[in-house]
């Protein structure tokens, strides 16, 4: 059965995370025993066990959330389910590549985390930080952000009425105040390491497609809707293009979720495959006519069957 399909972001990492995964046989723990000799570290023992702090380091969550995606996938593909199409919000956009056939999964994780690192340096070499605007149109955001002075911009079209921007320090501390007297019920600071998604990360983007030129990319063997402007990417050069913009690109999540989930007539389930549930909970209002259900776990894979059931799937 095929079913849309799509894959979390950075900060979706917990440790414990993929543990179930690894002892129940199969080819998602086949999988995961091949992480650490491809990255060189025990990144599987940083999952199982932590420190917490540890696995939060860029470098470490990104391969992290796309290993355990991508066992997820595989057990779901052992279990008859592929994807109708894929999706992913930022760092997942690679596990989906990955779901997709467009990329393998080391050649993934491998990518991921030099991804991790040149982000983390960047944010370095020129701080910068993000915050979410909650209860204010994306429209709004960009207004007023155009407005302030130095370089901030909307990073993540979330949801109606839920986005992130990112930039400079202090024009981000700029733009908080105009943002609440133009109707945004809160701006909360992120807690990361830098201006993801802005022009901030340019040097990380020139980095990263340097990186990219060296990986072997495939064709998506099914559409996979792309972050940088919500269209589908069909080919293996649309895909590297949109991968080496994607660091300086906002993310356009609310878009995406509209080619998914916004036509009719609406798919009457979709799978988040990963860790969490971030992006079911962020979508469940906005489409009801749509059951989200999340795989994450050993448990959540013996479930399937009857959660499918219940949400009226007919395979």
């Amino acid at each position: 059965m095929r079913i849309p399909m799509i894959f979390p972001g950075q900060a979706s990492q917990v440790v414990g995370m993929a543990r179930d995964l690894a002892t129940a046989g199969g080819p998602a723990a086949d999988f995961l025993a091949t992480v650490n000799d491809a990255l060189g570290d025990d990144l599987t023992g940083v999952m199982f066990e932590g420190p917490g702090e540890t696995l939060t380091e860029t470098h470490n969550a990104q391969p992290a959330i796309l290993a355990h995606s991508v066992a997820v996938a595989l057990a779901l593909r052992a279990q008859g389910v592929e994807p109708s199409l894929v999706a992913g919000h930022s760092l997942g956009e690679f596990s989906a590549a990955v779901a997709a056939g467009a990329l393998s999964p080391l050649d993934g994780l491998r990518l991921v985390r030099e991804r991790g690192r040149l982000m983390f340096a960047a944010g370095q070499e020129v701080p910068g930080t993000m915050a979410a605007v909650l209860g204010l149109a994306s429209d709004k955001v960009r207004e007023v952000c155009a407005a302030v002075d130095g370089v901030v911009v909307l990073a993540n079209d979330n949801t109606e009425g839920q986005v992130v921007i990112s930039g400079e320090v202090p024009a981000v501390e700029a733009a908080e105040a105009p943002l609440k007297e133009a109707g945004a019920r809160r701006v909360q600071r992120l807690n990361v390491s830098g201006a993801f998604h802005s022009p901030l990360l340019e040097g990380a983007a020139a980095a990263f497609r340097e990186v990219l030129a060296g990986v072997d990319f495939a064709a998506p063997t099914v559409p996979l809707v792309a972050n940088v402007d919500a269209r589908p990417v069909t080919t293996a050069a649309g895909l590297r293009e949109g991968f080496g913009r994607q660091l300086t690109s906002s993310v356009l999540w609310r878009d995406i979720m509209a080619h998914i989930a916004g036509g009719a007539p609406a798919p009457r389930v979709v799978l988040e495959v990963g860790p969490g549930r971030v992006l079911s909970n962020m979508a469940k209002r906005a489409y009801p006519d749509t059951t989200f259900i999340a795989v994450g776990s050993v448990e959540d894979l013996a479930g399937l069957e009857d959660s499918l059931a219940a949400a009226g799937f007919d395979s």
